[in-house]
């Protein structure tokens, strides 16, 4: 099979691959036939799950947000780790784009991506797997 073409194909090799994981362990990975058709049928699915059912990035306002739950801090503690006042925050909160030098900073302060921050798109997929 070269590609999956509709969602009852689909459908089919998702069934086929929850009956492969309870075969398949860490174990005996490399030992058993079904790892093969695993990692072969897996591929398949995330090429057509890219194709058919792309994730957008989230919005930096979203990213922000996120990283302050997850470090529990607020606008005033994030304000002071990026280095810019609380009202910059609110912005950004907002939806308003950081200067550069921000962006940088909120890269490598917050562990958020580029991609995120910049509100570049993901480039289009390849065969090559290459980005």
């Amino acid at each position: 099979m070269k590609a999956i073409t509709n969602d009852r194909e689909y459908q089919a090799i998702t069934k086929r691959i929850d009956q492969l994981l309870d075969i398949v362990t860490d174990d005996n990975y490399n030992s058993i036939p079904e790892a093969v058709e695993l990692d072969f049928l897996s591929t398949l699915i995330e090429e057509y799950d890219r194709k058919h059912y792309p994730i957008a990035l989230p919005q930096l306002s979203e990213a922000i947000r996120l990283r302050m739950y997850e470090m529990n801090i607020n606008q005033a503690e994030l304000a002071k780790l990026l280095g810019v006042s609380p009202s910059r925050i609110t912005e950004y909160l907002s939806g308003k784009e950081p200067s550069l030098k921000i962006a940088r900073i909120i890269c490598e302060k917050l562990n958020i991506s580029a991609n995120v921050v910049l509100g570049v798109s993901r480039p289009a997929y390849s065969k090559s797997g290459v980005y």
